[in-house]
């Protein structure tokens, strides 16, 4: 698993290239960024292609839900995870690994975090428990998810 921000058009078919099998992405459709047709680039280079809008200045925990379901969805598969900036895809990251796949904070932190003023909506999100989240950690004694997750912006 790989996360980033909006990655540019051309750099789709590196990805492709690269193994990834699934592209997860963030970011809402209207943000200048975003590209348009990302579905349909990504799906023509024979990945499969989830976009789940989460509104930067709203994030909530049913967000963070489908999030996670997503992952479990697809965990045989190499995701490459990204928003604009990395910044929901890094905090749902931290939470995902954190409170689902039991990995200790340090570990589950991103890089990201050290360079992002946090926004209270998000820090409000970061600090809910498991259970206010709406998720549960993995049954003891399931896999973790393989190769482990690497954070990476542009």
């Amino acid at each position: 698993m790989a996360t980033a921000g909006q990655p540019r058009r051309e750099q789709f078919p590196l990805i492709a290239e690269a193994g990834f099998d699934s592209v997860i992405n963030l970011a809402l459709p209207q943000h200048p960024d975003s590209l348009a047709d990302e579905g349909a680039l990504v799906t023509g280079l024979g990945m499969c292609y989830c976009h789940l809008p989460v509104p930067f200045d709203a994030p909530a925990p049913l967000h963070l839900q489908r999030f996670c379901a997503l992952l479990e969805a697809q965990r045989e598969q190499r995701l490459f995870v990204h928003c604009i900036m990395n910044y929901r895809v890094s905090a749902f990251m931290y939470l995902y690994l954190k409170h689902v796949e039991g990995y200790a904070d340090s570990d589950a932190r991103s890089p990201i975090f050290d360079r992002w003023q946090i926004e209270p909506q998000w820090q409000e999100l970061l600090q809910m428990d498991p259970a206010a989240l709406g998720i549960k950690p993995r049954s003891a004694g399931a896999p973790r998810a393989s190769g482990g997750a690497r954070h990476e912006s542009r």
